[in-house]
Parts: structure tokens; sequence; C-alpha cells
């Protein structure tokens, strides 16, 4: 009974909830307010050869949509995994996100979309996501970076099968591609959120900065009626354990 009383909808553990909300608020805000800041500002066009050699792909408009249901269910995945897993996983998203922003603000870039002539139905998808998603902060790709986070934060986990390990890193590299063929990124975004994503975890791995993160929202978390009682925090924290 216990154990049910901690999650939500029976999958969703409840001590995750304020830090995976936080992690969307800080996203959201750092990827619009960014563009609020600099709008006006010069934009930077990194456009290469290669990039101009890709072709449009409306069909993958589909993996460019759907990747957003993939990252709800893996962050919450790894979220399940333990509290400790999800605490430094979320220290390198946090951190991944304050990287963004700085490189956002400090190097605006932009790049020239083609025109959409089809008349099928991703032909319109594709016109669609232009029409809502401005030409800006490019580098890194949040698209990128999110879907990789999504497959290393299960990436050599007991607790998930094999099988949607390999799929999530799959799914991942077809997110990947799917910035290229619908050109909504070049090709060094791509590299870049990769390789942020990798090193921003690598830190929250090795470092014990996800300690303080825990605290934080361990309190918070006991305020509000999702902690049923306090953490022991004798040089490492420790599980709660239903």
């Amino acid at each position: 009974m216990n154990q049910k009383k901690d999650y939500v909808l029976r999958w969703i553990p409840k001590y995750s909830i304020i830090p995976l909300i936080t992690a969307l608020v800080l996203n959201t805000l750092v990827y619009s307010g960014t563009m609020v800041l600099c709008k006006g500002l010069y934009h930077h066009d990194f456009t290469t050869a290669f990039d101009r050699m890709v072709p449009v792909l409306p069909e993958f408009t589909s993996i460019y949509l759907i990747c957003y249901v993939f990252w709800v269910v893996n962050y919450i995945m790894t979220a399940r995994i333990s509290r400790e897993h999800m605490y430094r996983f979320l220290t390198a998203d946090y951190l991944s996100r304050i990287v963004c922003g700085i490189l956002f603000v400090f190097l605006p870039t932009t790049l020239v979309r083609p025109e959409i002539t089809g008349t099928g139905f991703w032909d319109q998808a594709l016109r669609f996501v232009y029409s809502i998603d401005q030409s800006a902060n490019l580098f890194p790709s949040i698209h990128c970076l999110v879907s990789w986070f999504c497959y290393i934060g299960i990436r050599h986990q007991k607790k998930i099968p094999v099988w949607y390990q390999r799929f999530s890193l799959v799914f991942a590299i077809l997110v990947c591609i799917s910035t290229q063929v619908t050109k909504q990124h070049y090709i060094i975004d791509v590299f870049g959120g990769i390789i942020l994503s990798e090193v921003c975890y690598l830190i929250g791995r090795k470092t014990n900065l996800y300690q303080g993160l825990w605290k934080v929202f361990e309190k918070i978390n006991q305020q509000v009626g999702l902690e049923r009682r306090s953490v022991k925090y004798k040089g490492k924290l420790s599980e709660i354990k239903g």
C-alpha cells in the first residue's frame, strides 16, 4: 500500500514530479527567454556545404514531433531508476540548459529555411512547424541534446530492458537526422547537442553537485507533502525506502 502511495498513476515516482517539472520550466525559460533577449541582434549563419547537400524530407517531421513523447517517457524512466540516479541526471540536464542559455545569448544563430511547395500531409506539417518555431537558438540543438539525454540516462541501466536501451539509441539518432532533413538545424548543431549532453552527464556522474540539488528538492517535497520523511545525509545521500 505504501509503495503505491509513493507513485502517481502507478508509474511516476512522487519524488520526481517537482524536479521533472522544474526541468521543463528551465528548458522553456532558456529557449523562449533568450529569443526575447536576442531579438534584433545579429544572428550568425553556420550553414556548410554539407548542410546545403542534405535533401528536405518532410516525412521526418513525424520524428521531429513524436520525440516530445519520447522525452517525457524516458525522463520518467530515468527518474524511476533511483533517486540518486535521477538527481545526477537532472544535475547534468540543468547544467546543459545553463550552457545553452549562454550560447544562445552570446552566439545567436539562424538559418534560411527552404520553401516547402508540396501539398502532402507532411509538407503541410513541416510548414506548420516553420510557422510556430522561429529559426533561432540553433546551436546547440535542444532536440538533439534532450534526445541524447533520453538515451544516456538509461544507458547501461540494469532496470531498463536492453531492447529499450537500443531503441532509445536508434530513436535519438533518428531525431538528429530529422533536424537535418527538415532543415531545422545545421550539422554542427547536432554534434554540439550530443557533445554537450555527454560532458554534462559526465559531470553529473563524477561529481557531488547532485547532493545539493537533492537536498533542495527534498525540502520542497516535504513542504508540499510529497515526502514522508527526511533523507539522512551522512557524507552521501541515502535512499528512502518505501
